[in-house]
């Protein structure tokens, strides 16, 4: 499994609205020149966590983004979730796919099984608010 850049700028969008929200909205442009992201991409972004319900737009002179929820409800997993689609390792264990021929007697079904189960509680086991504390200052972490 690798995470795309979508993905990992997500994170990154998310972790900057809640370093510099303070209760207002925070500009997409000034994100974008705060991690060195292109605007076209961040929109994009964008798009897709609010569609997810994980931010709030707001248009006109003090416009911008925030998060509906606090840092500590959000998880890098669910995130990665919207972001990327599923975070399977195989694709038999994606959801909605179709049931594998050989998966009653495949001798690896447990060891990916596990490895999947292993991927989601660590993801799902860190918060935005983690990442903050784990921040030493706006300039964060670029390779997230």
């Amino acid at each position: 499994m690798k995470i795309s850049t979508k993905g990992r700028y997500a994170i990154r969008l998310m972790l900057d609205i809640a370093q510099h929200s303070s209760g207002e909205n925070v500009s997409l442009k000034d994100v974008s020149r705060r991690q060195d992201i292109s605007l076209k991409y961040l929109e994009q972004i964008v798009n897709t966590l609010c569609k997810a319900g994980y931010l709030r737009s707001q248009r006109g002179a003090q416009g911008g983004y925030r998060m509906t929820k606090r840092p500590e409800e959000y998880t890098v997993g669910d995130i990665l979730r919207v972001t990327e689609g599923g975070l399977a390792p195989v694709a038999c264990l994606e959801e909605g796919s179709e049931s594998c021929p050989r998966e009653k007697g495949c001798p690896m079904i447990g060891f990916w099984s596990g490895l999947y189960q292993t991927i989601n509680k660590y993801l799902d086991s860190t918060t935005i608010a983690d990442l903050m504390n784990n921040s030493s200052d706006d300039n964060f972490c670029y390779y997230i």
